[in-house]
């Protein structure tokens, strides 16, 4: 009889079931690494481009559409770096896509802006929600700058990626990207900046609090701690570069304004466009002029192209071939740690020449 009495018991006292964290999908490894530093162990993150993929040419796939479909947050930079993922976007709503370089207070700058002079190490980020950018509206500035971008296929360009995919896993002709122009308008590289990745990291929390209450706090905790290691890798990276600051460099393409701006060093001369896309005649002739006028030494290869373009333009100049850059975060393991690899990565090629 006891033993009948107590089994409504046990089922009244059983623990409620736990709701699972959402689905998150990133469009690109830099922007998947920082929101897996918020989710921690919770779950993992989607990618939709591996580690090798081109952020500017790559092709969504029928998987990647149907991956997208399930998505309860889908996070990423914008159209300006990754065209092919608008309509896709879009159709998910607004409260579903989280557009990083829509969210107030990002630092942006346009192609061929000059450096912007910061005191990084000094800065509180709480009070870096810079005044140009807060009177803007958005909406208008990232949509009207971006109806002309053109993305060319090239054969030089590296789009292999790390796995093989079945015959379904084609480039998704739904999703094309004609007509971008990437030497002007909004550069899209803004994580470059790591004031942009801790403001984005308290955005990518609030988002997953909202879908996810129950583990708000864990997000939130996550976003800060991952913040402060930032500023403490902001720091180290703002000493070991300032003697740098006045040595000029060739880079591949138009990805590195963020970084030199943040840093204090000299803008980089970039023999491609911000989409990595074939350089004309002229704007090669422009690259040579700028590396005979200013006495460039070093000049870095992109990882994912081929060095021929950077090898070419310095010729004569006496410049010295550097590694690798990578501003993407291509080739490198994903993960949460990728974030700050990248940055470290890419100061430590460049010193490495440039010292």
């Amino acid at each position: 009889m006891r033993l009948f009495l107590s089994l409504p018991l046990l089922a009244l006292t059983a623990p409620a079931a736990i709701a699972a964290p959402p689905k998150v999908i990133a469009d690109t490894p830099v922007v998947g690494s920082l929101v897996q530093s918020v989710m921690g162990d919770l779950a993992q993150v989607s990618v939709l481009m591996d580690k090798g993929a081109d952020p500017h040419h790559y092709q969504m796939r029928p998987s990647d559409a149907r991956n997208l479909q399930s998505a309860e947050l889908l996070v990423w930079v914008g159209p300006e770096l990754t065209p092919w993922l608008e309509r896709a976007s879009s159709n998910l709503g607004s409260d579903t896509a989280l557009r990083l370089l829509a969210i107030d207070g990002s630092h942006l700058r346009n192609y061929g802006d000059g450096p912007e002079i910061h005191d990084h190490a000094h800065e509180d980020h709480e009070g870096h929600a810079h005044a140009e950018h807060e009177s803007e509206d958005h909406e208008g500035r990232d949509h009207a700058d971006h109806d002309d971008h053109g993305h060319d296929d090239h054969a030089d360009h590296d789009h292999d990626h790390d796995h093989d995919h079945d015959h379904e896993d084609h480039a998704y002709e739904g999703h094309d990207h004609e007509g971008h122009d990437h030497s002007s308008g909004t550069d899209p590289h803004a994580w470059l900046d790591p004031l942009n990745a801790q403001l984005w990291l308290k955005e990518i929390a609030r988002e997953l609090a909202e879908k996810d209450p129950e583990n708000a706090e864990t997000y939130q905790a996550n976003a800060a701690a991952t913040s402060e290691r930032i500023a403490e890798l902001n720091e180290t990276l703002t000493a070991q570069l300032r003697p740098l600051a006045d040595k000029p460099f060739v880079v591949f393409h138009d990805a590195y304004g963020y970084f030199t701006d943040h840093f204090g060093l000299t803008p980089a001369i970039a023999v491609s466009l911000g989409d990595a896309s074939e350089p004309s005649a002229a704007h090669l002739s422009k690259v040579r002029d700028q590396i005979a006028d200013s006495g460039v030494t070093c000049a870095f290869p992109e990882y994912g192209h081929s060095a021929a373009l950077v090898e070419r333009v310095i010729e004569g100049s006496g410049a010295t071939i550097g590694d690798e850059l990578s501003p993407a975060g291509r080739g490198l393991d994903g993960g949460a740690a990728l974030y700050e690899a990248v940055l470290t990565n890419m100061a430590n090629t460049l010193t490495n020449c440039l010292k």
